[in-house]
């Protein structure tokens, strides 16, 4: 069921998120997001509202988290806030190296295809440029790209690599 909801929903969570974000890349992470509280709670739906409703409530939820968690979380809807930026003090530039070779490192674990697939969505190709390059679909690109990022910031976030 959760496969079915995220083929009919997704661009109605998405583009409900949008209006709140005004941000492209936060608004695809924040719509994954709730689609995997989805797969957490589907079978706690009861019903009881129409299930766009629902979806846009936990939508609504996930971004409220983040804006919770805006501060003291790492956000990787854009890999490249990590990499080095040229007015921050030596200290700043010695700790953005360390992130960037980090993530690079953590990246570089990642399978070929994956490892890919995040550098294509940081130089801007759309999921569904990438899922033709791949022959895949475009969730499938979608959910490959959230995922890896998703494991790149739960190992930043564990080794307190966070940015105020």
């Amino acid at each position: 069921m959760p496969d079915r909801l995220f083929a009919a929903y997704y661009r109605d969570v998405y583009a409900y998120l949008y209006s709140l974000t005004r941000d492209a890349a936060l608004s695809e992470d924040l719509a994954m997001d709730t689609f995997v509280e989805v797969v957490k709670s589907v079978g706690s739906f009861r019903g009881e509202s129409d299930v766009k409703t629902w979806l846009f409530s936990i939508a609504r939820h996930c971004w409220s988290r983040w804006l919770r968690g805006q501060k003291r979380s790492v956000r990787t809807e854009l890999l490249t806030e990590f990499l080095p930026d040229a007015a921050a003090s030596p200290e700043e530039r010695s700790m953005d190296a360390f992130l960037d070779r980090r993530i690079r490192d953590l990246l570089g674990r990642e399978s070929a295809q994956t490892r890919e697939i995040v550098l294509m969505r940081l130089e801007g190709y759309s999921f569904y440029e990438i899922g033709q390059k791949y022959g895949i679909s475009e969730t499938s690109a979608r959910v490959i790209d959230f995922r890896a990022k998703a494991r790149i910031r739960s190992i930043l976030e564990k080794e307190g690599l966070t940015r105020d």
